[in-house]
């Protein structure tokens, strides 16, 4: 593994593309190494997000880079709390808990999203409207 490994563009490197958006990979093990995390940037367009889901012994971190939208994150009793978010909001989830996000605004939603451990954004393959895209593909039918 070469040292440029170090500096990854999201456009670099393959995504992952849903009909509600791309998430690009950009630090993780199978990208350069990293043991205790993983992560990438999240594009969603106007209107789109993704449905209530969970990430089963992770704790995730969002902080939202652009656009505006509502992020919704279940108390510890499993009631949905929702909240506005926007550039520069950062969205802590905890360990195993269900969370949403949806772009409420008129222009593109970009988010950096951390998972530790690393690994749970892996199963994010096994969905019915997964494909791979290569560099610079955007997302989308």
């Amino acid at each position: 593994m070469t040292k440029e490994h170090n500096f990854v563009h999201p456009r670099t490197v393959a995504a992952f593309g849903f009909a509600w958006g791309r998430l690009s990979l950009t630090v993780g093990p199978e990208v350069n190494e990293a043991k205790h995390f993983s992560g990438g940037v999240v594009d969603l367009p106007s209107g789109q997000g993704h449905a209530r889901h969970n990430h089963p012994g992770a704790e995730e971190i969002i902080f939202v880079i652009a656009g505006e939208g509502e992020q919704m994150v279940e108390d510890e009793t499993g009631v949905p709390v929702v909240r506005k978010v926007g550039p520069g909001m950062t969205v802590f989830v905890p360990e195993s808990r269900f969370h949403s996000t949806l772009n409420t605004g008129s222009a593109p939603m970009q988010l950096f999203v951390v998972y530790s451990p690393a690994g749970p954004e892996l199963v994010l393959r096994d969905l019915p409207d997964f494909r791979l895209l290569p560099p610079d593909e955007p997302a989308g039918d």
